[in-house]
């Protein structure tokens, strides 16, 4: 029985764990570095990623008005864990949905910052499993670099949708392995990009309260 370095708590096998293939699905998205402020100006900085979260929000909704109650969490910092964060808030008041944090290794999260540590912590004990995928203690990137595609593959596999905050140009990064495998396996892909966020912000004139307003005009994609 192997336990989380984080938050202690007890980590499943993939094979212990039943997944509602038809009703779930994996949520994938770039880490705040991939955050590009509005104009390029830094100062737009927290409010572009204000936008990229209720934006990822909005897609969330959508998905479980369409009936999808279990999600896919890879744990990682940015999309991963604000995601799985807001699935906590809504388990309070949907009793449906469930919450499914895919670990890839045991020290995956050994560069987050405290921030991050302290949200990883909080999701690992509000979902209602988390599956370890690579039981080796001592597995990491650099010894087992196929660590990161066996996650993203496994959540795809067992879902029959995927939710993304995704740019086209990031082509060799996780998401883009993740989305491109998807739709490889006829899974539905449901995304939005940087270029989506900043025309939200540009036609709201940077001002929140129309942000908000236009985020959640957004027609259900799924």
């Amino acid at each position: 029985m192997l336990t989380s370095l984080d938050s202690g708590i007890v980590l499943e096998t993939p094979d212990n764990v039943a997944f509602d293939t038809v009703h779930a699905i994996c949520i994938t998205g770039h880490r705040e570095k991939s955050i590009i402020p509005f104009l390029g100006v830094e100062q737009h900085f927290q409010l572009t990623r204000a936008t990229v979260r209720i934006m990822l929000y909005k897609y969330i909704e959508m998905a479980v008005a369409k009936g999808y109650t279990d999600f896919f969490s890879g744990l990682a910092e940015g999309t991963d864990l604000w995601a799985a964060e807001y699935l906590l808030i809504k388990k309070q008041k949907n009793s449906n949905i469930r919450l499914f944090g895919a670990m890839p290794y045991l020290k995956h999260s050994k560069s987050f910052s405290s921030e991050s540590h302290c949200l990883l912590c909080e999701v690992e004990k509000g979902a209602d499993s988390v599956i370890l995928l690579n039981s080796d203690p001592d597995a990491n990137y650099g010894r087992n670099p196929d660590v990161y595609r066996k996650r993203n593959y496994f959540m795809v596999d067992n879902a029959s949708a995927v939710l993304g905050f995704f740019n086209e140009r990031e082509s060799h990064s996780g998401t883009a392995q993740t989305i491109n495998y998807a739709r490889k396996k006829g899974k539905t892909v449901n995304s939005f990009s940087m270029d989506d966020v900043h025309d939200i912000m540009d036609r709201a004139e940077l001002d929140w309260d129309r942000i908000c307003a236009l985020v959640k005009d957004i027609n259900n994609v799924f």
